[in-house]
């Protein structure tokens, strides 16, 4: 072994040993930050499969997301035949042809249902003169027997005994509006096949008994209404209208049906999707066979057509069909989810930017320390003849073990970790390139360091206006790249390079703080020095000397309070937001919305309106189930307020009918507009400081006494897009009742909605039934008289607690069946805002700019502790150098507290002006309204506790450190004070 090689080595150890500490520092931040590119992206792929699953459930509670449809070819035999048992078993293995390993996702939920078109009622005619005709919509829905119970009869025989007419259950109502009870026969008039039929065929069916439906906590029934109220449409060719039903049938019915002469139904399985593991993986990967998977069915079970329709003839399980038909509603929901995720993406990478600069700051910081420890030894070598590049390499021998090493153990523990089974997986990419630039940041400050200076010439500039002119050229380009980077934000999004423009912003803030700063010293120095005593002009001076050496530590206060500010900020507008959301989604306490224009039982019945089946009035109240009705509310038994008073549940019914109107000026038509009718007195007894229920209080209120009817205008209050379109009139309308000549109602308009009123939770579940884009009418609910009912309608009860006290969910939810009966969707507000407060994206975002506000925190912290131990030499030998002339210890601390205070009134200024002035400046990038589920952009709300909390906290740490210097400067011996000086 050559001396000089063992000379290094142990040089290279012995200066290792003496660097431990700041070592130790670069090892714990280069693990965190690879540990954090191992473990974040898997944690964040849990919460987006989360987030997934949670929609894809709430979706498929309502109504599948995919499912396959045909209609059997019954004509293809002689006599016309059809096998449902074998069809609808056949069909559970259509997923088969699906690609790759998308089947396995799909299961089959029920065992398949169909439906026949509707088919007209030949007896027993139901009562009434204006009825012209009824039409029966048979159906087999196996699902919907865990939603009803048989109060007469029995459910429909899925196996019909020989020589008998197959059987169908029909609800109460449909049997009450038919006149008929279990045992009564059925004479239905199929539609006739074009092609095979020259006449319509005709069967008979038998009641086998009378349902009634059961409220469910999911949404079942929605869509499926008809099930269970029979609905009224006006005939298309003759006065009167049609009386709308829908039965229940057992499995075999299509199979006797087929025998009479029907043609096939619509035969259709529904299909539900897993997603549990890695829910955005597998989506992702089904939506692929998805988009062909009907050619592929098409593919391998089509081939020649079909003789009566020259439709495309299919075989499922030896039964010819028509073409199959696949619907996929989980595309539409996974691109909507796509774009949430990219936004929920776009606000964490102002966070993980954040909190990699901070990281990378301190590692300079840690990195400049370490070499002015070592400043007298690198400039004994450096006169014994060492060359730059051996210093260099010199100290990356030190240095890059322990930053591999750690950087090893960070990924190696962010990856035992981080989830498994989730859509996200540790990246090495993030990691490497952190390690690189810590690898890449100890030669490049020890060459600045250790490099040699170059002599002036004759023609050269003089080293401060050199120093002078780069400084401004520094500034200038921040400033244009922050300009530039802004710019581009507003106008395209942020994506994974702008979102590290809130860094820039922050630098620019330190720049223009740094010319702020000295200026600011200078004045204060002006005004000690014309003061008494040398405390307050000392440590005024020694604050402007050192304010230009404070840059770096200042960019890491400025940054690291502005993320958390910024964090903060974003946290209090999504939990603000989703209370907002909450509110809009149901209204009220709780709101419950039912599918026509019906009377809530309790309220009056006013004519032209029906009350739900199996319902009875109960005398002007919504009484919950085991309750007692008091002055015209609900009273819940059991559930009281503080002083003992039980909690009333108040009211407030809204009708939704869409209108043909006509401007009263020109006569132009308006189609479709949504017509609601509401009591204003009701809106302002469940929300009084309500701004809507005060506009319409005062415009819609009719005197008591006031006779409403064909010939008085009916005041109204007009969505701006209605009004529009009719400046100074207003608006007439044409009804027909039954039995009786046209009345035409004249809507006179008393205000136009403000963009306040039209956002008012009030309207929230009325306006969640209307289209995007519908003209919207508002007027009294005295007009429910002389409007028509509609089964395209809607009604919305809403339901608030009267009284300090708030009715608990199953209180509201028995108000609100017993009002609307058991198919109302019944919306809580209470659990529809822990269910936008569980969502996986709202969880995900706020445990990152929680995680990163208190790692950049902790980072910044040690980057500060390591700043104040770089400078704190130069401010122990003025303080030294003071008292060797007298000054006492008091005087001393008081010079220590002055020089460090500038620094904590900069930071807590720059770093809360940033925290206030990013959002604003991105104002258009930040998209909070998905997270919150309200009518609009929620208005940003600053986190005041958290800045307050935040700004004392670094200001404590920084007088501190002060006190602590201080104590230090306390203990030194006199000889110790004397060689510092």
């Amino acid at each position: 072994m050559r001396p000089g090689a063992a000379v290094t080595r142990r040089l290279i150890r012995k200066e290792t040993r003496g660097d431990l500490p700041l070592l130790a520092c670069l090892a714990v931040l280069v693990m965190v930050l690879t540990a954090l590119c191992a473990w974040v992206p898997a944690f964040a792929g849990r919460q987006e499969d989360r987030a997934l699953r949670q929609r894809v459930d709430a979706a498929q509670a309502q109504a599948p997301l995919i499912s396959l449809s045909t209609t059997p070819e019954v004509f293809n035999t002689s006599p016309p035949s059809v096998d449902m048992a074998t069809l609808l078993t056949a069909g559970r293995t259509l997923t088969g042809h699906l690609g790759g390993s998308a089947a396995r996702h799909l299961s089959f939920t029920g065992g398949g249902s169909y439906d026949y078109d509707p088919a007209s009622l030949l007896t027993p005619r139901p009562p009434g003169p204006a009825n012209a005709g009824t039409q029966l919509t048979v159906s087999h829905l196996p699902s919907a027997q865990t939603h009803l119970r048989y109060v007469s009869g029995h459910a429909p025989a899925d196996h019909t005994p020989l020589d008998t007419a197959p059987q169908i259950g029909l609800s109460q109502a449909t049997a009450q509006a038919l006149g008929v009870r279990a045992g009564s026969r059925l004479s239905l008039a199929f539609a006739k096949t074009p092609g095979a039929q020259t006449a319509a065929p005709q069967a008979e069916l038998v009641v086998s008994g009378v349902y009634r439906v059961t409220a469910t906590t999911d949404d079942f029934w929605t869509g499926r209404e008809t099930l269970d109220q029979p609905s009224r449409y006006p005939a298309e060719r003759s006065t009167g209208t049609v009386l709308a039903v829908r039965g229940l049938v057992g499995r075999d019915a299509a199979d006797l049906l087929a025998g009479a002469g029907v043609g096939g139904p619509r035969v259709t399985w529904q299909l539900r999707a897993d997603l549990s593991g890695a829910a955005l993986d597998r989506a992702r990967a089904l939506t692929g066979p998805l988009s062909h998977y009907s050619a592929d069915l098409s593919a391998a079970l089509c081939q020649g057509s079909d003789w009566v329709t020259g439709d495309i003839s299919c075989q499922v399980g030896g039964q010819s069909t028509q073409s199959l038909l696949v619907t996929d509603a989980l595309t539409p929901l996974l691109t909507t989810f796509t774009a949430q995720d990219q936004q929920a993406r776009a606000l964490a990478t102002y966070a993980v930017d954040a909190l990699a600069a901070v990281a990378l700051a301190t590692v300079a910081v840690a990195v400049r320390l370490l070499l002015r420890r070592r400043q007298p030894h690198l400039r004994l070598q450096r006169a014994r003849g060492a060359s730059t590049a051996r210093l260099v390499l010199l100290r990356c021998a030190v240095a890059w073990p322990v930053v591999l090493v750690a950087a090893l153990l960070g990924w190696a523990t962010g990856g035992a970790l981080a989830p498994t089974g989730t859509s996200g997986s540790p990246q090495p990419l993030p990691a490497a390139l952190v390690t690189a630039v810590v690898l890449l940041t100890v030669p490049l400050m020890t060459w600045l360091t250790v490099r040699e200076p170059r002599r002036p010439g004759r023609l050269r500039r003089t080293r401060r206006k050199t120093a002078v002119g780069r400084r401004v050229v520094l500034e200038l380009t921040v400033l244009l790249a922050t300009a530039a980077g802004v710019a581009a934000l507003r106008s395209q999004g942020p994506d994974g390079i702008l979102g590290a423009v809130p860094v820039l912003v922050a630098l620019t803030v330190v720049l223009i703080l740094l010319r702020v700063y000295p200026l600011v010293l200078r004045l204060v120095l002006r005004r000690a020095r014309r003061g008494r005593g040398v405390v307050g002009f000392v440590g005024a001076a020694r604050a402007a000397h050192d304010a230009p050496a404070t840059g770096l530590a200042l960019f890491v206060l400025v940054l690291t309070l502005g993320t958390a500010v910024f964090g903060g900020l974003v946290q209090r507008t999504v939990d603000d937001g989703l209370a907002t959301g909450a509110a809009w989604t149901t209204g009220a306490d709780a709101s419950a919305t039912v599918a026509g224009t019906v009377t809530p039982v309790g309220a009056k019945a006013v004519g032209g309106t029906v009350t739900p089946a199996g319902t009875r009035s109960v005398g002007g109240t919504v009484t919950p189930s085991g309750t007692t009705s008091v002055a015209g509310n609900a009273l819940p038994a059991g559930s009281t307020t503080a002083a003992g008073t039980p909690t009333r549940i108040r009211t407030a019914v809204q009708h939704l009918r869409t209108l043909d109107l006509a401007g009263q000026i020109d006569g132009a038509v308006v189609s479709q507009v949504a017509v609601i009718t509401v009591d204003p007195r009701q809106l302002a007894a469940i929300a009084p400081k309500s701004p809507l229920a005060a506009a319409l209080l005062s415009g819609l209120t009719v005197p008591s006494g006031t006779r409403t009817g064909a010939n008085v205008p009916l005041p109204s209050f007009l969505s701006p897009d209605l009004r529009a379109r009719e400046r100074t009139g207003g608006f007439t309308t044409t009804v027909v009742p039954q039995g009786e000549p046209p009345v035409n109602l004249t809507l006179e308009p008393v205000g136009t909605l403000t963009t306040e009123e039209l956002r008012d939770p009030l309207l929230g579940p009325i306006t969640a039934q209307i289209p995007a884009g519908t003209p919207m009418l508002i007027t009294t609910a005295t007009a429910d008289h002389l409007l028509l009912p509609q089964a395209s309608g809607s009604t919305v009860l809403l339901l608030k607690g009267d009284g300090p006290a708030t009715p608990g969910p199953t209180a509201l939810r028995s108000a609100a069946a017993k009002a609307l009966g058991p198919l109302a969707m019944i919306r809580v507000r209470s659990e529809t805002l822990n269910t936008l407060r569980a969502d996986g994206l709202t969880q995900g975002l706020g445990t990152v700019y929680t995680t990163g506000s208190i790692l950049a925190a902790l980072s910044g912290l040690l980057a500060l502790a390591l700043e104040l131990t770089l400078t704190s030499h130069e401010r122990s030998r003025t303080t030294s150098f003071l008292r060797t002339l007298g000054l006492g210890a008091k005087e001393a601390g008081a010079i220590h507290f002055l020089q460090l205070l500038p620094l904590a009134v900069a930071s807590a200024v720059g770093g809360t002006l940033l925290g206030l002035l990013e959002p604003r400046l991105l104002a258009g990038t930040l998209d909070l309204r998905q997270f919150t589920g309200g009518p609009a952009q929620p208005a940003l709300h600053t986190d005041y506790s958290l800045t307050l909390a935040l700004v004392a906290g670094v200001t404590t740490l920084i007088l501190t450190a002060a006190a602590t210097e201080t104590v230090l400067a306390r203990r030194r011996r006199l000889g110790a004070v004397l060689r510092l000086t």
